[in-house]
Order: C-alpha cells, then structure tokens, then sequence
C-alpha cells in the first residue's frame, strides 16, 4: 500500500504542475527503441557490441527519456531469471535518462515454447511484476516518477502514465503472440510445453488484462482531455497484425473470434475519435520501422492517429520523437541510425 500510495502522490504533483504549464518545457525530445538485444539474429550474435552503440548513442542525444517497447531477448532462447529480469535491470541502469519498460512476448507470453525453456507464461509474468515494477519510479540512471495501474509487484503494475509538457503517455502490456489469447484448437504442440489447462488459465489472464487495460486507456484519454493535452502516445509490444498475420497458422485479423487486439482497437479507435489532440500508437514486435495512418481503413481514416513501429534486432537502432505543442502534428520521428550498426 505504501507504494501505491507513494505512486498516487507523485501522479497528483505531475497532474499539478502539468495544469499550471510548470511541467518543464513544452518541446522536448524521448527516444522509442525495443526488440533489442537479441542472441541470435542471423549475424554471429553481434547484438552485444550494438547493444552499447545504441545506449552511447542515447546517452549522448538530449533525451528527456526513453521508453523500451518489449522484446529484451530473442524467441527462441530459454527465459531464466537472469534473462528476463537482472540482465534486464542492469542494461536500463546504463542510460542516463529515465527509462520505462513495456514487457514483450518474449519475456512471458512465449515462454512455453521448449526452445524458450518450456515455462508457464504466466509464472513468467508474475516473475516480471516481481523483480522489475517493484516502485513507481522508471529505470535509468535518473529516475522519473510513474504512475501504475496496479499496486508494484502485483497484478498490472507493468502498466504505467506519466506527463510531460502537454503530453499525456501511457505504457500498456498488450504483447506479441496475439494478446497471450489462445484460439480454438491452438494450444497443443510438440513446440511447446503447454497443457490445456495452461491454455484455459491463459485465455482467463488475456481477458481480465484486456479488460484493465482498455479501463486504463480510457482513464488516460479523460485524463487527457480534462487537462487539454495536445497529444496522447500509447505504447505496446505488439503489432496488432496491420501488415502481417501474428501467428504461423492463422491470419487472426481476419477471422472473427480469433483476434487478441480487436476489443482493444475497438476502445482505440472510440477514444480518439472523441479526443481534440494527435493520437499515436507506438509498438515493435516485427522490427520495421515505419510510420503511417493505418486505422481504421481506407475509407474511415483517423487522422488525429499515428502508427509508429521501432526498429529491432538485427537493426539496432533507435527513433527520436520530438514534442513540440504548438505544431499542430504535435509530434514528430527521426529514425537514429547508429553508427557501426
């Protein structure tokens, strides 16, 4: 309870000095990264030695913070608690700015398959809610106070807000691997270690967190809108397969039922048509980076709504945004292509 109380405080104090104007300056530059470092990504395992070019690249760039968006291993290497949890801390320590992290399939959602180690994904996201949200501060050398869904350590803690100069972010654990949201007939493998049980157990966790949060999301957009912010960012892992179908067998945004993402597109898509300001929805999980319009179709376009995709392994590299609320697209991309990457 102290924590979430210490959480709660540090929200108010940002929520207070965002409405006075006081909250720093109102143009600023973060940086998005993710997918990264990976051990195997096709070129002999370098990721190592990129991985330090692109934390000097950030450290060296004026950043105001850094926001990781999944993926701190490659699918097909075992998730021990080294791997997703101290080797984790220790590479956000390295950057001078504050540093938030959005957990990736890889970390827990894909944990069951044997070449990750044939673990119960959600003992794997348990374990992340208890080594890496133990606050409510962000990593990095200097810290920047978040405020969480849940209480630290426990049940959507990896859920994250905070503001700065007329932007309201929100950090949400929506994953690769379709939502953690098994289809019909799906489960069994001789991939994976997964039990039918398992399966039943993680469509239960899909629904109870896609039902939180899309009530965050919600909550941040009237937050937004009470405090007349310019913009909003929401951040993921997942590529909710725009482009290209999530899983091998199945093309789930084509198939009514099957899809992890549609209930939380749905609230999007609502949430952004009744906001005044810019809307962009930044993710990796398929390592292009890009930058477009693709929701709703072609012929119900959101303006008001940016995609933005992060590069990712073999590709390290990072994209600075830049805030400026007086320009009506409020923010703005420049792919940081780092250099001996």
């Amino acid at each position: 309870m102290k924590a979430l109380k210490l959480a709660r405080f540090a929200f108010a104090t940002s929520l207070t000095l965002f409405a006075t104007g006081c909250l720093h300056s109102n143009t600023y530059s973060f940086a998005l990264w993710g997918d990264m470092p990976y051990a195997r990504n096709g070129d002999g395992g370098k990721d190592g030695a990129k991985m330090l070019r692109v934390i000097a690249s950030m450290n060296d760039a004026d950043l105001a913070f850094t926001v990781f968006d999944g993926d701190t291993k490659d699918g097909a290497s075992p998730c021990t608690d080294n791997a997703i949890g101290q080797e984790v801390v220790a590479l956000f320590d390295k950057i001078q700015a504050p540093t938030v992290y959005i957990p990736g399939d890889n970390e827990w959602t894909d944990c069951h398959r044997l070449n990750n180690g044939g673990y119960n994904a959600l003992e794997r996201l348990a374990y992340l809610r208890k080594t890496l949200f133990v606050d409510s501060f962000s990593f990095g050398q200097t810290k920047m106070p978040l405020h969480r869904q849940g209480v630290a350590q426990e049940l959507y803690a990896e859920n994250s807000r905070w503001q700065k100069g007329g932007v309201v972010f929100v950090g949400l654990n929506v994953p690769g691997s379709n939502n953690n949201k098994v289809a019909d007939g799906r489960c069994l493998s001789d991939k994976s270690a997964r039990t039918q049980a398992d399966c039943e157990a993680d469509n239960a966790e899909y629904r109870a967190r896609d039902a939180a949060n899309i009530a965050f999301l919600r909550e941040s957009f009237r937050i937004a809108g009470q405090q007349q912010a310019a913009g909003l960012m929401v951040v993921i892992q997942a590529d909710p397969s725009f482009d290209l179908p999530e899983t091998e067998a199945d093309n789930e945004r084509q198939k009514a039922g099957f899809d992890g993402y549609d209930a939380f597109l749905a609230a999007l898509i609502a949430e952004t048509k009744a906001f005044s300001g810019q809307v962009v929805l930044a993710h990796g999980d398929t390592h292009f980076y890009k930058v477009d319009k693709p929701l709703a179709d072609s012929a119900h376009l959101l303006k008001n709504l940016t995609r933005v995709e992060t590069f990712g392994s073999p590709n390290l590299h990072w994209l600075k945004v830049s805030v400026d609320i007086d320009d009506p697209n409020v923010f703005s991309f420049q792919p940081v292509m780092v250099e001996g990457n």
